[in-house]
Parts: C-alpha cells; structure tokens; sequence
C-alpha cells in the first residue's frame, strides 16, 4: 500500500494545490474535471492509462464515459468521501498521462 496521505484536506489546502492543475476543479467533496478527445479510441486509451495510474496507487477514481468525453471524480472513500493528497497525487499523475487532451 502506498505512503500518500488519506487525511482530510481543507478547502484552503486543496484550493492552494489546485493552482498547479489545469481545469481541476472542487466542489467541496471531490475533484473534478471534464476531458474531450477526437473519437471513443482517445477517451478509452485514456482511460485504460488512467487505470494503470490508479491501481498503482490504490486509488479509484469515479470515470464516466461517452463516446470521445470522460468525466473524472476523485475523492478518497476511506476518508469519508473528501478530498485528501491521495486524490491530489492521482491528479498530477493524470495530468502526465500522453494522452490527456482537454
């Protein structure tokens, strides 16, 4: 199991990390954000490296998907359902993903 911290964030602490984080957004219990690619082919290649991202850290995000738009949640279950550093790390890994296209 990874090290990353499950703690609660404040609102303040999220919002100060969200700067780094392009079209991240948080709703007060969850990060969020909206990709668009060119064609269902993008958004599940991205998807499937997501997933790759996630289970490396044990952490699974809620992925919505139709045709070329996936929408992400992230939030961490073992904390209540807020947002924690957990959720922060798998944002900045999905950030680097070749594939993002937003």
């Amino acid at each position: 199991m990874n090290k990353i911290s499950r703690i609660p964030l404040t609102e303040q602490q999220v919002e100060t990390q969200l700067h780094d984080l392009p079209g991240w957004a948080f709703d007060g219990h969850k990060l969020l954000k909206n990709f668009q690619f060119k064609n269902f082919r993008e958004a599940l290649a991205f998807i499937v490296r997501l997933g790759v991202e996630a289970e490396s850290l044990d952490h699974h995000p809620e992925i919505k998907n139709v045709y070329n738009k996936v929408d992400l949640a992230l939030n961490t279950h073992d904390a209540g359902g807020r947002v924690t550093e957990l959720d922060l790390e798998l944002a900045r890994r999905i950030e680097k993903l070749p594939v993002v296209k937003s």
